[in-house]
């Protein structure tokens, strides 16, 4: 009996599985840097009804920017990705 090993089958994800998850990572990102409150005391406030927590003005001014420089570095690899993507399928084939 030749029954398919664990390691034979197809790996890969549907290819709309694979454009969901490519498309929710530049929107996860993008998103939060749009509707990131400007001031801290609305940080805090938003920190409170979603957890229940309450946390000091000086600690939601360093999690607001913690939040901006993780969101603007995820955004910087996924440019990087795409760009090097684009770029390696524009090489030309050496005719042989």
């Amino acid at each position: 009996m030749n029954a398919p090993c664990c390691c034979q089958t197809n790996p890969k994800a549907p290819r709309f599985v694979q454009r969901s998850a490519r498309f929710a990572g530049w929107l996860v990102p993008s998103a939060i840097l749009v509707l990131m409150p400007k001031c801290p005391l609305c940080v805090v406030a938003y920190v409170a009804l979603a957890t229940g927590v309450g946390i000091s003005v000086s600690v939601a001014a360093y999690l607001r920017m913690g939040l901006v420089i993780l969101c603007f570095g995820a955004i910087l690899c996924l440019s990087a990705h795409l760009i090097g993507r684009v770029l390696q399928s524009r090489v030309a084939v050496p005719p042989t």
